[in-house]
């Protein structure tokens, strides 16, 4: 085997890697092109955030209408709409402040827009779809319900960082540590990959950081440091990225991989 054949090999796969990622964030991809797009189209009295919404709505129906996502899959992207959902409420509080919504919209709760759920849904549409395109599998996973546990404690957290300590310090390290045996077995071509379960989650959240950076610039909400000139968005929220992909993970790993070693015991 010449290097120029295995040159060539890895090449065509990592193309094929790269087509498959984009089949599996299309809908985070065709959303990021309506936020692009609303910025620019002349749409009336429609609020841009509501036309995002109806959009978005419209999209997430054409996905489940041909088959792209199914009834459970829709059910767990649900569930995440509403994790953020309530995020976002408490978020966007004055009495927080953590970000906002500048942008008036008809389609609200309180001062959030109900579009941005989609945003939430995006991440875990990307890695339902990335089960499947992949072939995802875990091996060594801990017991499924530990793993709630741990959800439920990185969610609190971004509740309570704002009047006590900030235990995220705590949370990454056990991360790493509680899925220390874990591995994601991924099929591009033929030859099975596999990564470390961590290290998919720092991966993703990456990319989350990259298009919230996109997202902010196109006005889809501000942090109050960019309300009178756009920059990056600090490098911080990468941790924070980094454990709402946890939760995501978590609620698509029950769909497809404790939920089905469930049924296939009791067949």
């Amino acid at each position: 085997m010449t290097l120029q054949y295995t040159l060539k090999k890895y090449f065509h796969e990592f193309f094929i890697f790269g087509v498959k990622q984009a089949h599996a964030a299309l809908f985070a991809g065709l959303f990021f092109m309506l936020l692009f797009a609303s910025n620019h189209l002349q749409i009336g009295s429609i609020a841009r955030y509501d036309f995002i919404f109806i959009v978005a709505l419209f999209l997430q129906f054409t996905f489940y209408y041909f088959g792209l996502e199914t009834k459970d899959e829709i059910k767990v992207i649900c569930l995440f709409h509403i994790i953020g959902l309530i995020l976002e409420l408490y978020k966007t509080n004055p009495g927080v402040g953590s970000w906002s919504y500048p942008e008036p919209a008809l389609f609200k709760i309180a001062t959030v827009p109900l579009y941005s759920g989609f945003m939430y849904a995006a991440i875990g549409s990307y890695i339902s779809q990335a089960w499947k395109i992949f072939k995802l599998e875990l091996t060594g996973y801990t017991r499924y319900g530990w793993s709630i546990v741990l959800c439920v404690f990185i969610y609190t957290n971004f509740f309570t960082n704002h009047f006590l300590t900030d235990i995220r310090f705590l949370l990454i390290p056990l991360v790493f540590v509680f899925f220390w045996k874990t591995r994601v077995h991924f099929t591009i071509i033929e030859q099975p990959r596999v990564l470390p379960l961590s290290i998919s989650f720092l991966l993703i959240a990456f990319f989350v950081w990259v298009a919230e950076n996109i997202s902010t610039y196109l006005g889809a909400w501000q942090y109050p440091d960019q309300i009178h000139t756009w920059h990056l968005v600090s490098t911080q929220k990468v941790t924070s990225w980094f454990l709402m992909v946890i939760i995501s993970f978590i609620l698509v790993a029950y769909l497809k991989h404790f939920k089905k070693d469930v049924l296939n015991k009791y067949r």
